[in-house]
Parts: C-alpha cells; sequence; structure tokens
C-alpha cells in the first residue's frame, strides 16, 4: 500500500485541480455581492440516514482555500447519521465558506455515500472472519477519497494502484504464455528490480488453483468467478498456503455465503463504482 506521505500529497493535488477546475480566476458570484470584508457562519446538515465521510477532508478544503476560517465538529467520520443532523459548523469570510462548499458538498455526498454501503456490506459479513475489499474501479482524479471511505466504512484497501502491488490477472496470464510463466517472470522482475511488491495471482478454474499453489511466493490467490461449491474445493486446495480472495459479480444476496465458503476476503467494485451521493447541504445560519 502506498504510504501515508504519499496519501496526503494525493489529496492536496485533488484539493488544488478541484478548485482550479471550480473557481478559475474567481468565484464571480460571491465577488459580485459580497463585500471582501463579509463573514458568516454556516452548517453542514444532513438530510439523509447512513455513515458520514469526508469531515476530515472538508477541514483539509477549508484550510486550503483560507486558513483562517475555523471549524466546529459536531460530527466525526463514521458516525451513524439521520435526517437533520449536523455535521459541523464553518466560520469567518463569507466568501471563503461559498469558495470551498461545492467541493466540500461533492466531496462528503460521495464518501458518505460509499461509506454507508460498505457498512452494510462490513455487516452481512459479521461473524464469517472474511473482510471486505475495495477495487481501482473508482472515479478517476479522487481515489483516494473512495478509498478513504471505504476504510471510514468498516473496510479494507485492496492495492492503490498499479503500482503498490503485483496482481496478474488474466490477460497478463495469456499475454505471458501462462500462470507459471507470469509468476516466474515476475518474481525474476522483482529480483532484477530490488523491488518489494507483494504478488496476487487470479485462478479462473481449480486446475489453475492448483497450478498456482506449486509456484512459491504468491501472497494471494484470487478466485474470479467460481460458484460457491469451487470457492469451498479452491479454499480447500489452498489450505493456508496464501490468502485467499473471491471477486466477480459478488452482491449483497450472495456475499454471505461465498464468505462462508471460507475465503480471507472478498472485493467488490460496487463499493465506488454504484453509490447514491448521501444528500448533504451548506446552509448559512
Amino acid at each position: 500500500m502506498i504510504s501515508e506521505e504519499q496519501f496526503n500529497k494525493e489529496l492536496q493535488l485533488i484539493i488544488a485541480n478541484a478548485i482550479r477546475e471550480d473557481v478559475g480566476d474567481g468565484d464571480h458570484s460571491s465577488l459580485a455581492c459580497i463585500p471582501d470584508s463579509a463573514t458568516g457562519k454556516a452548517k453542514l446538515l444532513v438530510k439523509d440516514t447512513g455513515v458520514i465521510a469526508g469531515i476530515d477532508f472538508a477541514k483539509q478544503v477549508f484550510k486550503y482555500v483560507d486558513e483562517n476560517l475555523k471549524i466546529e465538529e459536531l460530527l466525526k467520520d463514521g458516525d451513524m447519521v439521520e435526517h437533520g443532523d449536523i455535521a459541523f459548523y464553518v466560520s469567518g469570510s463569507s466568501q471563503s465558506i461559498l469558495k470551498a462548499e461545492r467541493l466540500v458538498l461533492n466531496a462528503m455526498q460521495r464518501m458518505s455515500a460509499i461509506a454507508t454501503k460498505t457498512n452494510f456490506f462490513v455487516g452481512l459479513l459479521k461473524g464469517t472472519g472474511t473482510k471486505i475489499l475495495d477495487t481501482r474501479k473508482t472515479t478517476p482524479g479522487i481515489r483516494a477519497l473512495e478509498k478513504w471511505a471505504v476504510k471510514i466504512g468498516g473496510g479494507e484497501n485492496h492495492r492503490f494502484a498499479l503500482y503498490d502491488m503485483i496482481m496478474l490477472k488474466d490477460n497478463h496470464i495469456d499475454f505471458a504464455g501462462g500462470l507459471t510463466k507470469a509468476i516466474n517472470k515476475t518474481k525474476a522482475y522483482l529480483k532484477e528490480t530490488g523491488r518489494d511488491l507483494k504478488i496476487i495471482v487470479e485462478a479462473r478454474n481449480l486446475g489453475e488453483i492448483k497450478e498456482i499453489i506449486a509456484s512459491d511466493g504468491v501472497y494471494r490467490i484470487l478466485i474470479d468467478n467460481f460458484n460457491y461449491e469451487d470457492t469451498r474445493k479452491a479454499v480447500a486446495l489452498i489450505n493456508g498456503k496464501c490468502l485467499t480472495e473471491s471477486s466477480g459479480g459478488i452482491n449483497e444476496k450472495t456475499i454471505r455465503a461465498y464468505a462462508e465458503c471460507g475465503v480471507d476476503y472478498i472485493s467488490s467494485g460496487a463499493l465506488t463504482h454504484s453509490v447514491y451521493n448521501m444528500d448533504l447541504s451548506l446552509k448559512a445560519v
């Protein structure tokens, strides 16, 4: 996984680019009718139910826009919320509050939706010992926010990007000339380059499971698009030699049954690519 320092750099890039995109050469609506000296106060109002996420990010946005803005937190990331709750108050320059408003809302609405869905999936897995993972099926440009939201919701992060973990999927295997060749080439590459990266390998059937476990150095096997019976067989074959992960079209109706097959992880792109934003608003008080 990426370091905390690198993750924070990603957040600063997101904020800078989003402000550039939204504000451009100025918030002329505010500049036209609100004096530079005007001050005000606004509240982050919840108009939905679920898990709130993005409060800490909102604080970073406000600081980036105007370090003199003051935040009074009433809730924290990960809290359950319902209609009418107030997450925080922000006070200071009225122009600055308005400049930051849309980025704060866009981020928090999506992050809260992801955290809420993740929390729901975590609940479905309760008592099984299986953990839920996100994927790289994220919105381009805001992956750090979406993966952060998964963590807030109680899930775990898969690799962040292509550079922090090796993941040999079907196309890699086919282009490399087969499973064993792909694994051996990968281990040689890591040795030659001095990189310390974990290796995940995708299996499409039980025969490939057997081939993968014949090689050393695999961190986790991705048991992809298996039915329940074959998933149980795959877990038995692997027998703790490495970690196991189920994926492929798993939803709220099937996730519990896959967990009961004994896999360590279940990954779901739906955590980030199929959510409905939580209804939030920033209202002057």
